[in-house]
């Protein structure tokens, strides 16, 4: 392996870590890389997740030391979640993709106006809300989330922080520490399903998650301090690239091409 790509894959991996750990989205970038140095796409989805499950422990941690993250909530909410990404990495392979992406994309436009003209929602949360039980509809949505998260992972970051702020009450700083947890807690098993259909390339995503660990630490410091509207503002941004990508207004990848 040469010294260009190691240095691509940790700078990449940096930048990843950063943005999932504020916000999520950051998967398209290292999904983009991977395939651009040659990787099939179920590879370089499958070898993605190694990044992501050092990113987030790394992440939880620093969260828990600042003392934002509710554990106890957070891993009742990964449990569905878990069951979920295993029955959606599972499957994976007999979903029509472009469908899939195509729904993802009209979700992230959903996501996207939320975000500009409901912002209150995301700053504050809803205090009542949150001190109740975690609800039913909480349960089955994150279910959901799992089964996305484990079919394509991208994105995800969006589902569990609307799931968090919308269903649980919580303001964006505590959800983002939720979302880290839950992320941590079901991805290992995902993995594993791409493992036993050997599509994991455990040389670039261990070197890519040199840089994951960097960003992700960075990140989790930084989260308290610029607060719930620097994470909208960065949310706003990641989606408009994601639906971009998406409805192929604009092809990121092939500017990686370009910049070759």
């Amino acid at each position: 392996m040469s010294t260009g790509i190691i240095a691509a894959l940790i700078l990449s991996g940096v930048t990843v870590g950063f943005i999932n750990t504020l916000a999520g989205g950051g998967t398209i970038i290292s999904l983009s890389l991977f395939m651009f140095l040659g990787l099939p796409p179920t590879v370089a989805n499958g070898t993605n997740r190694i990044a992501v499950i050092i990113q987030n422990l790394v992440a939880v941690g620093n969260f828990r030391k600042q003392k934002i993250l509710d554990t106890s909530k957070g891993i009742r909410l990964a449990i569905p979640t878990t069951i979920g990404s295993v029955i959606g990495a599972s499957i994976g392979a007999t979903i029509d993709q472009h469908t899939f992406e195509v729904c993802f994309g009209v979700i992230m436009l959903m996501m996207l106006a939320l975000l500009i003209f409901k912002p209150e929602k995301w700053l504050h949360g809803n205090t009542d809300l949150a001190q109740k039980p975690i609800s039913a509809a909480s349960y089955i949505t994150f279910f959901l989330i799992g089964i996305y998260g484990g079919f394509l992972h991208v994105g995800v970051g969006y589902f569990i922080l609307a799931g968090a702020v919308l269903g649980c009450g919580l303001d964006l700083v505590k959800a983002n520490a939720i979302k880290n947890l839950i992320v941590l807690c079901y991805v290992p098993f995902s993995l594993l399903v791409f493992i036993f259909n050997k599509q994991v390339m455990w040389e670039y995503g261990l070197i890519h998650a040199i840089g994951n660990v960097i960003g992700a630490y960075v990140a989790s410091k930084w989260a308290i301090k610029l607060g719930s509207n620097f994470i909208r503002w960065i949310m706003v941004v990641l989606i408009l690239i994601s639906v971009l990508q998406m409805f192929n207004i604009v092809d990121f990848k092939s500017l990686l091409n370009l910049a070759k």
